[in-house]
């Protein structure tokens, strides 16, 4: 019975299953993004964080444990190297899982899984949103102040030119009724 084992044995036998996991780790540390289903992707979440986690500590007894897991010097010194200088301040979470739709043969389910720190796209969209993390009660205070503001700057302006409005109305009406007299006077003359 399988009471209390969790992971997704992926319908693979126990070797096969180590193998293609360590084969897909190796292929995520040197290309930094691969396509696959979701399933395994999530079972090779769980199969590299640790190896990344492993990697932050460049010492021999590290580097032979990631080296039992993947097999491949090269995918060892590009952890080492280059990965684990990356994500030396990361404090867990170096994958991301991107789901992108259903293959066309089966209708599996599809995804991309990354390594957060190396997809240039999304570092440059979470930089520029730098906000802080509050309750939504402390801006709608903000946001109110300033409508305030901006209503009262209104009903100021219109109530300075109000008058000005009116003074320019009315003089016209005053000079119309002036010529008109004159117009009166001269045809009276005439």
């Amino acid at each position: 019975m399988r009471h209390g084992k969790k992971f997704n044995h992926l319908g693979r036998k126990t070797g096969h299953r180590k193998a293609m996991l360590s084969n897909m780790a190796c292929s995520l540390i040197e290309h930094k993004k691969i396509n696959t289903t979701v399933a395994k992707a999530k079972a090779l979440q769980k199969y590299v964080e640790p190896l990344i986690t492993k990697a932050k500590t460049d010492s021999t007894h590290s580097r032979r444990v990631v080296f039992s897991y993947l097999k491949q010097k090269e995918a060892v010194t590009e952890l080492f190297r280059e990965v684990a200088t990356k994500v030396g301040d990361r404090p867990g979470g170096y994958t991301r899982i991107l789901k992108t739709g259903f293959r066309l043969g089966d209708n599996a389910e599809m995804c991309f899984i990354e390594l957060v720190d190396f997809n240039e796209n999304m570092l440059k969209e979470t930089k520029k949103k730098s906000s802080s993390r509050r309750r939504r009660g402390g801006s709608k205070k903000a946001e109110t102040v300033e409508v305030k503001a901006t209503t009262e700057e209104v009903v100021e302006e219109t109530k300075v030119e109000e008058p000005k409005a009116e003074a320019a109305t009315e003089a016209p009406k005053e000079e119309k009724s002036e010529n008109k007299e004159e117009g009166n006077e001269e045809e009276k003359k005439d």
